[in-house]
């Protein structure tokens, strides 16, 4: 009910509580004043300058209450039915005065109406006492309490946003906490001992003979491998620790997609895989979000066929764009017929598949890895920006998602 009566007098409702006290005006002087006498011209006048006035009640609450008490005086001494009508519209406005404004400004405007019924007083002091409870009375306590409702409501709601801002900032403090120790690991460690490599390889290539060129390649390769890993490191230090862009992850620009697809096919073939790559040059205008999907799955899914089925190992990645946008990205192997290149420390499964599976539904996409042959088979389709919801659902129902512990 206290929302319904809020809603009824809002500021902006001003024009239904207009047209609803013209329509009980009309009717009143038209169908259910007494037989005699008619209403005259004046009680027309003064009934419709009361409603008119009623349009003020939501801005001007005290001026609009005082005017209507005047027009409750003018109605007693000059009208004949008009009375009734100022009676009601100046306990609107009267119950519009205290739901906006208290102390007192809510005084006066009880006093004017107060006042003039004091002045005119009929059937004794009983009557006088009930009309000042019912048309002052009342109207002061209802709009007293929706004032107080509404007070209380706007109170609640700005606990409440001030518990989400504090929430918010402790998961962003203990966000950045967390970015800032990971931050400090790689660094310390990780980048540490890449740093070390890359220093170590760098002598190396000075100080051993150059007579065969094949030692130099290799010297050449692991020392070009950690100078580029140690820069991607100090980039996602740098990513870590900025919390301004701590959650926007190093996307890859469309232009430079095809180039970071072909340095993880040429890095593939100089660990020794035999490797047919095969890409839609449409691929190259994918968004960054998703050329980054697409460029972790070819680094992840290579390095899972050295480190499984060997550097002899023949590889197929093929990736191309279906229709509807979607970018599916296979990657093939037959096996190997040599050992191991990277065999994982102590036989222990590692999280490759499980980081593949995450990225890939992360983008609403799917991934599907099982055996093929005597090899296996990797398979991601990754959806549109903005794909519609019918075709993602098709594209993901007709994928089986492969155990992850089955190649790590």
């Amino acid at each position: 009910m206290t929302q319904w009566i809020g809603r009824l007098f809002d500021e902006r409702a001003w024009p239904a509580r207009l047209t609803l006290l013209l329509v009980l005006t009309v009717g009143y002087l038209v169908l259910l004043r007494a037989p005699a006498p008619p209403p005259t011209m004046a009680d027309w006048v003064i009934a419709l300058a009361a409603v008119g006035l009623s349009a003020g009640g939501g801005r001007w609450p005290l001026a609009t209450s005082v005017a209507q008490s005047g027009l409750l005086m003018l109605a007693y001494e000059v009208g004949n039915n008009a009375a009734v009508v100022v009676k009601i519209a100046a306990a609107v406005a009267l119950f519009e005065l205290a739901m906006r404004r208290s102390g007192w400004q809510v005084l006066v405007g009880a006093l004017a109406p107060a006042t003039v019924y004091v002045l005119h007083p009929s059937d004794g002091l009983p009557s006088l006492l009930y009309r000042a409870a019912v048309m002052v009375g009342a109207p002061v306590l209802i709009g007293a309490y929706i004032r107080s409702v509404r007070q209380t409501a706007a109170q609640a709601q700005q606990r409440v946003a001030e518990e989400q801002r504090r929430r918010l900032s402790e998961t962003r403090a203990a966000r950045a906490t967390e970015r800032t120790a990971i931050a400090r690991e790689l660094h310390d460690v990780v980048a540490h001992h890449v740093a070390s490599i890359v220093l170590r390889v760098g002598v190396a290539r000075h100080v051993l003979p150059t007579d065969d060129p094949s030692v130099r390649e290799v010297l050449d390769d692991v020392h070009g491998s950690g100078t580029a890993t140690l820069s991607a490191l100090r980039r996602l230090v740098t990513v870590l620790r900025d919390p301004e862009v701590g959650d926007t992850p190093p996307f890859v620009e469309p232009g430079e997609l095809h180039a970071a697809l072909d340095e993880v096919v040429q890095r593939g073939r100089q660990v020794g895989l035999d490797i047919a790559s095969s890409v839609d040059p449409a691929v190259g205008g994918l968004d960054p979000v998703r050329g980054l999907a697409v460029l972790r799955l070819t680094q992840e899914g290579l390095t899972n066929v050295a480190k499984h089925a060997g550097t002899a190992a023949h590889a197929e990645v093929s990736m191309r764009l279906t229709p509807d946008d979607a970018v599916l990205l296979e990657i093939v192997d037959d096996g190997g017929a040599s050992p191991p290149a990277l065999p994982t420390a102590g036989g222990a499964p590692g999280h490759g598949l499980v980081g593949m599976r995450e990225r890939v539904e992360l983008l609403g996409g799917s991934l599907s890895v099982g055996r093929a042959g005597r090899g296996w088979r990797l398979s991601a389709l990754l959806p549109s920006a903005t794909p519609p919801v019918t075709a993602r659902t098709t594209k993901t129902c007709h994928q089986k998602p492969a155990p992850v512990e089955a190649r790590a």
